[in-house]
């Protein structure tokens, strides 16, 4: 059977201010209703981009990928107007991420990231534009009754997008909807356009409307109750099934048939999976290959030159990584790594000795990447690059905490401002925090709010269901009183959803070209040079980005100060200053401190459950340590290996 009705425009959760749906349920949602394509369209952003792509070629939708943009308004600008776009194809769909990545760079007004017209007409190929309905410019002339500001309006949009404009119509009950669709419907007529019926969909089912009021008033400060708070919202902004909207546009048949058309008109395909290293530049004469090679034996000569055993281990070793590195194309990377923490030592920077399976490749060693020699400390290069599991090389730098963005600085003069950025991150409503979001939007008093707060577990992962299995003077809480149901039960519908942007710790991608091309961009208002992808951690892999860890470790600091502090000292009394790299790993004095559990402040050693441990353990030699770090997890301590091993 032909569908009759696609959903276009969508608000899921990643729209922050007003989308309560989740990725999974509204593709599982699409299913259930045979629908064979649908879009999604946040607010301003395209944050769920290779998420909702992922999950609906995944349960066999045609993804349709858009965005609903402001769009600046000359006479008001507190009052940006709507405008909607969708991907006809790739062309379109870099436009459109060239286009969102502007808003936020140069078009950020009165808290909204706004495009410009005259922006429009650089990239305005290959996307469909829905007009906004009452909130886009041609639906404000149209209720204002103004002809002439209509028609001009109109032949701007028809010129920039021929054939690809829609008039947008909704039927969601609010004010003065049905005096715009009739005056849409005359001017759709005069200038023969198409119209197109959407749902303006913020929430999955209709009785998640609550929640999503809540939502809303816990993003602008509001109480539920507040009478003069705005309610922008109607409760029939849900996902409508095909039938519910035949219904409701059976007398505008060619509104729903227009749905269907746009979504046959919108193709496009994400190449996931397939690494786009960055580019490092060599010396005429030389591939990045046999570059690598070419550095990489120069450093292990260095390395070695204190070296007293046999070489032949080395050669071997080094020959056999330099053959799977270049094999598996990472060679760049390699060269990129040891270009920046050469630049951080050379620039005074402290460095971390490598952490992680990083210390496992003598090429890392040689290029002095990591400081530890993977063969005296029998460590396996193939717990870091393996090609029996093709995956990309992951080193964890620790930095300086102090010296960090000087490295990132560096990174991005060296490789193109425009080709580098952080990575973003999405905050959700965990347990704790959306009790007492939600508490105050309904009015409770606080402290009434924060003693059901505290009864909450304070573990990782925790959900309110699990809280409420747990807890038991919770769950009475929640059988007894009617105010507390009402709380956990709005908290539920809630709990889990994004509600805002942050940086990653350490996470920089670097892209061989425009990071445009790849993924757009997003940065606070008034904030351009701190700029982040707007796809997290797990999408910038997904479409090929290489993430590289820029880790800012305070311990670092704490040494650095402390080697500067005795440096100091010893230029006073005419002493050869102190090298940390050549300290002994057997100074008695040390593991004296160790063993006696004084061990604040020392990297992964400090923690009251490590010098338990340590205390138990009594470590008098580096190996000891290592296998410290080692145990000290989950699975070990669980298992009662730590108590054989110390036994």
């Amino acid at each position: 059977m032909d569908p009759t009705f696609i959903h276009l425009r969508v608000h899921t959760e990643y729209s922050l201010i007003d989308g309560l749906v989740q990725i999974k349920p509204l593709v599982d949602e699409a299913v259930k209703n045979r629908m064979p394509a649908l879009a999604i369209s946040d607010q301003g952003n395209l944050f769920a981009t290779v998420k909702f792509y992922q999950a609906a070629v995944h349960a066999g939708v045609k993804p349709i990928i858009g965005a609903d943009l402001w769009l600046y308004n000359d006479e008001d600008p507190k009052k940006p107007f709507r405008l909607t776009l969708f991907c006809r194809h790739n062309q379109g769909y870099k436009n459109l991420m060239r286009l969102i990545s502007r808003s936020y760079l140069e078009g950020q007004q009165h808290d909204k990231a706004t495009i410009r017209r005259e922006w429009l007409s650089e990239l305005a190929d290959g996307l469909i534009a829905l007009s906004g309905a009452l909130e886009g410019d041609v639906g404000a002339a149209l209720l204002a009754g103004d002809e002439t500001k209509v028609k001009s309006l109109l032949a701007f949009w028809q010129d920039l997008f021929p054939n690809r404009y829609y008039l947008e119509l909704h039927r969601t009950g609010r004010p003065q909807q049905e005096t715009y669709i009739q005056a849409a419907l005359n001017c759709a007529e005069t200038h023969h356009l198409p119209v197109v019926a959407t749902n303006d969909v913020c929430f999955l089912y209709k009785d998640d409307f609550e929640a999503h009021e809540a939502r809303v008033c816990i993003h602008e400060g509001f109480i539920l109750a507040d009478p003069r708070r705005p309610r922008h919202y109607s409760e029939q902004q849900y996902f409508r099934s095909s039938d519910e909207m035949q219904k409701l546009f059976a007398d505008i048949p060619s509104a729903l048939q227009n749905t269907v058309e746009i979504a046959k008109r919108c193709t496009v395909t994400l190449t996931l999976g397939k690494n786009y290293l960055p580019r490092f530049p060599v010396p005429d004469g030389f591939t990045v290959e046999n570059y690598l090679v070419h550095v990489s034996k120069e450093g292990l000569e260095d390395r070695l030159k204190i070296f007293s055993g046999s070489r032949i281990a080395y050669d071997q070793r080094l020959q056999i990584e330099l053959d799977v590195i270049n094999k598996m194309g990472f060679a760049g990377y390699f060269l990129i790594v040891a270009d920046f923490t050469r630049w951080a030592r050379a620039n005074g920077v402290p460095v971390g000795p490598g952490r992680g399976s990083g210390p496992g490749s003598l090429v890392a060693y040689a290029l002095k990447i990591t400081d530890l020699d993977p063969l005296a400390h029998e460590l396996l290069f193939e717990r870091f690059l393996n090609p029996e599991r093709v995956s990309m090389p992951d080193f964890d730098i620790d930095f300086c905490m102090e010296g960090r963005d000087r490295v990132i600085e560096y990174v991005m003069k060296t490789h193109g401002r425009d080709s580098v950025a952080q990575i973003i991150t999405y905050g959700t409503m965990a347990a704790r925090a959306v009790i007492r979001d939600v508490g105050r939007v309904l009015g409770m008093s606080y402290g009434h709010v924060d003693k059901i707060a505290k009864l909450i577990p304070f573990e990782i992962d925790m959900t309110l269901d699990k809280a409420l299995a747990q807890e038991a003077l919770l769950q009475e809480h929640y059988d007894k009183e009617d105010d507390i149901r009402t709380l956990i039960d709005l908290a539920r519908k809630l709990e889990g959803t994004t509600r805002n942007v942050g940086k990653h710790a350490g996470g920089v991608v670097i892209a061989p070209g425009k990071l445009t091309e790849f993924t757009p961009l997003y940065c606070e208002s008034g904030e351009p040079e701190h700029i982040v992808t707007q796809f997290d951690k797990d999408d910038v892999e997904a479409v090929g980005l290489v993430k590289f860890d820029f880790l800012g470790l305070r311990t670092l600091t704490i040494i650095d100060w402390a080697v500067q502090n005795i440096n100091a000292l010893r230029k006073i009394n005419n002493e050869d200053p102190l090298d940390i790299h050549l300290l002994p790993m057997n100074d008695a004095k040390t593991f004296t401190l160790l063993k006696a559990c004084k061990t604040t402040a020392v990297f992964q050693l400090e923690s009251r459950g490590m010098k338990d441990l340590v205390k138990r353990l009594q470590p008098d030699c580096f190996e000891e340590i290592v296998a410290l770090v080692a145990l000290f997890r989950p699975g070990p301590l669980q298992s009662g290996m730590v108590d054989d091993f110390i036994n």
